[in-house]
């Protein structure tokens, strides 16, 4: 399946059982090890198990293999490895301590630093 309609079929199947917050990085240009990363969240254990299992099911469903799980028992941080695509269905708490977004966005411009030379300069 195309990675983007796969990308597609994980975040529909996020939404159907209501997770927050989906963020979806292309990382490819960051490592060879997989290509995107989905993050969502939910407001529970109950939830997080809930989107684990049913973005797993509807990958199977559409043929596609699911390689592991990781976190089903404690729920506050489930990973779904797609292969291609790896899944963190994260409770808001343990999304903003780890702050994935962070290691998987583009890095943000700095800001152009003036040299003591240059800002002497513009004084005069």
């Amino acid at each position: 399946m195309d990675i983007r309609k796969k990308q597609k079929a994980v975040i529909a199947a996020l939404e159907d059982i209501k997770a927050r917050d989906i963020a979806a990085f292309d990382v490819t240009h960051l490592t060879a090890l997989f290509d995107r990363v989905i993050i969502a969240s939910a407001d529970s254990a109950r939830q997080t198990k809930a989107l684990s299992v049913h973005v797993q099911e509807r990958m199977k469903a559409l043929g596609e293999k699911v390689y592991g799980t990781e976190g089903e028992l404690g729920g506050e941080w489930i990973l779904v490895d797609l292969g291609d695509i790896v899944v963190h269905i994260m409770q808001p708490a343990v999304r903003e301590y780890y702050n994935l977004e962070e290691l998987w966005s583009e890095p943000k411009p700095r800001a152009r630093r003036t040299r003591a030379k240059d800002s002497a300069h513009a004084r005069a």
